[in-house]
């Protein structure tokens, strides 16, 4: 696979999403945990989704219990919690890995395209990979990172 827009996710119920569906918009993809010391980011990607969306910006969660376990079990449980705690009107997928033998084809080429300060492996929840336009992964954000910092950079893509 070359382009990010080859590849399929799930979604929660289970049906294949394409992520070509989403070309031509910038996208903003993390993995994400409900029951983790940085899920209040959710609020944060809230309210980026809520400022750019009618631009096009698309965020794309994806629930992840590979760091201490930290989501749960119950993909409707997830979507609840997010909804309900967070107002999350942004797409959410399958739980996923994001490392390893089971990992999201997709999150290897994300990593494939941007590696992380040491490893290529993604550390911890809540880390982020923009995507331009274009379909081209411009830049990781650490799971520390709140999304505010990363406003900056989705206004711009979305300016050119």
């Amino acid at each position: 696979m070359t382009s990010i827009y080859d590849f399929t996710v799930k979604k929660t119920n289970g049906e294949a999403k394409a992520i070509r569906d989403f070309e031509g918009k910038p996208m903003l993809i993390v993995n994400t945990a409900s029951k983790c010391g940085l899920t209040g980011q959710f609020k944060g990607l809230q309210e980026l989704y809520d400022k750019y969306q009618n631009e096009g910006l698309e965020i794309l969660g994806f629930p992840c219990s590979q760091f201490n376990n930290q989501e749960f079990d119950d993909i409707a449980e997830t979507t609840e919690f997010c909804q309900l705690n967070y107002g999350v009107s942004f797409p959410m997928f399958a739980k996923i890995d994001v490392n390893g033998e089971n990992e999201e084809p997709l999150f290897t080429f994300l990593k494939d395209q941007k590696s992380g300060l040491l490893s290529k492996d993604i550390k911890w929840n809540f880390t982020k990979f923009l995507v331009d336009q274009n379909g081209e992964v411009v830049k990781r954000y650490a799971p520390t990172t709140e999304p505010d910092k990363i406003e900056k950079d989705i206004a711009k893509l979305i300016q050119s």
